[in-house]
C-alpha cells in the first residue's frame, strides 16, 4: 500500500480526480468556488436532514477524509447517482485510509432522494484502483498551470462552470 499521508488526497479530491482534472488542480490551488454553488448548497441541505438518528455522522479523520456515517458500515450520502463512479471511488478512498489504520469495514453509498443504497467493497483489485487514482491526484496537482479546457456533459452544472467558460458560446 502507499504512504496516504505522503500523498494527502481528500475525498474530495479523489472525486474531483474522476470528474474533471481542471477542477481538482483548481480546488487544490485554493481557486475555490463552491461556496457560491446551488448544487453544493442543495447537497449540504440533504446531508444535514438525512440519517439524522445515525450515531456517529460526519466523522473527520486526520483531517483528511470526512465520513458522512460510521458504524457498523462506512457511509457516504450523494443526492443523486449521476456521479456514481466517482462516488464510489471515494467511498473505496475511505475505506482504503481506514484499512491502512487497521480498520475493516464495509461502505455503502446512499442515494436518499432516489432511494436507493450499493454497497461497496474494498478488494485486492480495488485498492490497486485507489493507488491508481492517487498517483493522478498527485500528478494533476503538481502541474504548474491547470489542465486545459475540456468540455464535459455535465459543465454547466458545475460550481467552476463560470471561471472556466466565460465568453464561451454554447
Amino acid at each position: 500500500m502507499l504512504n496516504v499521508d505522503e500523498l494527502k488526497a481528500t475525498g474530495l479530491s479523489v472525486q474531483y480526480y474522476l470528474v474533471c482534472h481542471r477542477k481538482l488542480w483548481l480546488s487544490t490551488h485554493q481557486i475555490q468556488f463552491e461556496q457560491d454553488s446551488d448544487r453544493v448548497l442543495e447537497g449540504k441541505v440533504l446531508h444535514e436532514q438525512t440519517y439524522n438518528k445515525h450515531g456517529n455522522k460526519e466523522v473527520l479523520i486526520d483531517n483528511l477524509i470526512k465520513i458522512d456515517l460510521f458504524g457498523d458500515y462506512v457511509g457516504e450520502v450523494k443526492s443523486s447517482s449521476r456521479m456514481q463512479q466517482s462516488d464510489r471511488m471515494q467511498l473505496l478512498y475511505y475505506l482504503y485510509v481506514l484499512k491502512q489504520a487497521g480498520i475493516n469495514k464495509v461502505g455503502k453509498l446512499h442515494y436518499p432522494k432516489e432511494k436507493k443504497v450499493e454497497e461497496v467493497h474494498l478488494t485486492d483489485a480495488a485498492v490497486k484502483e485507489v493507488e491508481k487514482v492517487l498517483i493522478g491526484i498527485q500528478v494533476v496537482k503538481d502541474k504548474s498551470t491547470p489542465p486545459p479546457l475540456i468540455k464535459l456533459p455535465y459543465c454547466s452544472k458545475c460550481a467552476y462552470y463560470s471561471f472556466c467558460w466565460v465568453g464561451e458560446v454554447d
